[in-house]
């Protein structure tokens, strides 16, 4: 039976979590906690259960210890279990154990069933800042605002934010194919004018909110690959963007692609040529289980140390928290380990790649 070992300076490292969402404020019943663990629609009938999955007995495996169960604690065991306790002792029992001490905390989407930002940093144990997603504002703003009123309410918005960074859900809304030039205000007054209040799905606004973004100075995160079946996967791929990261890159302001399976090794090489661009696995990480040692070494081929960072992308579950700490702590140490093996690296250069992916890089992003 294989061992699972992590590095002791990887096992003590405190983590920025770059990009993750708030956890549920009630319990969940089986069918919507299996949804959860995979941004699915639903369980199907069809489907059978979404426990037989990677992430499905990884929390059988990881996270039912936590509860006072032992490991492989069958599903029904655990949920019994997990429903026995307060939600806010289970959210804190494995956001504590994640190890994470600052959240940048995306949250615009479903806010009334999850925590803020405070409560979620609360009952981790660390500090929280708020990440702005773009659409979600404009959304907020449109139904108050005249045609002729958004531009300048858009921009009001970001310039008072207290956000440290901004992020563009274009992946669900249009596809990554931005443009690589800015919409002129007399273009957004017009598309505004032909957009009812409602959901933002218009190519000019979506691509004029980014270039808003940066030029607030705002650190841009686009969602990038894998998600719900909201979106359509093949418009997904970040090497769709270099029109608008070539345009973008003289404004020095950094753009961060999320998740990116299954593109990881695009955003890698997009990291590597473009000097402003910044790449994770986010949810990929914890989706992947006990296979994710494999996609992290392949996200990190060629993409510089210092433009890869750590998040979880977590929503809803806490467990996602905690696995998506525990699992990047594996992934990373496999990673560090074979290069110490092959001699590609001294072991105080593993121990700064280590600082840089877990923290460093993101105080740097996000001026923290």
């Amino acid at each position: 039976m294989g061992v699972v070992s992590t590095l002791p300076f990887v096992a003590e490292l405190g983590l920025v979590d770059h990009h993750c969402h708030g956890v549920l404020r009630t319990d969940s019943t089986r069918e919507e906690f299996e949804s959860l663990l995979l941004e699915a629609d639903a369980v199907a009938p069809l489907g059978g259960s979404f426990f037989d999955s990677a992430v499905g007995f990884a929390v059988r495996r990881w996270c039912a210890p936590l509860l006072d169960l032992p490991r492989h604690a069958p599903a029904e065991e655990y949920l019994e279990r997990r429903n026995s306790l307060h939600i806010a002792e289970v959210s804190r029992t494995f956001l504590m154990a994640s190890g994470i001490h600052t959240f940048l905390v995306d949250g615009g989407f479903q806010a009334d069933r999850l925590l803020s930002a405070a409560e979620l940093a609360s009952l981790g144990g660390g500090v929280a800042h708020e990440v702005v997603r773009l659409e979600a504002l404009a959304e907020s703003l449109r139904p108050s605002a005249s045609a002729a009123e958004f531009v300048p309410a858009v921009r009001a918005r970001l310039a008072s934010s207290s956000a440290v960074g901004a992020k563009s859900v274009a992946a669900y809304r249009i596809g990554l194919g931005l443009p690589g030039e800015r919409p002129a205000d007399a273009d957004v007054v017009r598309a505004v004018s032909a957009w009812s209040p409602g959901r933002l799905a218009d190519p000019v606004v979506i691509t004029w909110l980014a270039w808003e973004a940066l030029s607030a100075g705002l650190p841009l995160q686009f969602h990038v690959g894998c998600g719900d079946s909201d979106l359509d996967l093949h418009l997904c791929d970040p090497s769709l963007l270099t029109p608008f990261l070539r345009a973008t890159a003289p404004l020095g302001v950094p753009v961060l692609l999320l998740h990116n399976y299954p593109f990881h090794r695009q955003a890698g090489y997009l990291a590597q040529v473009f000097p402003h661009v910044f790449c994770d696995l986010g949810l990929a990480t914890h989706g992947l289980g006990h296979q994710a040692s494999r996609v992290f070494a392949e996200a990190l081929e060629i993409v510089p140390y210092g433009k890869f960072l750590f998040s979880t992308d977590a929503f809803a579950l806490p467990e996602l928290y905690y696995l998506g700490a525990l699992l990047f702590r594996h992934a990373l140490s496999d990673f560090l380990s074979d290069g110490l093996r092959r001699d590609a690296f001294m072991e105080e250069d593993a121990h700064r790649i280590a600082r840089l992916i877990a923290s460093e890089n993101a105080a740097r992003v996000y001026e923290l």
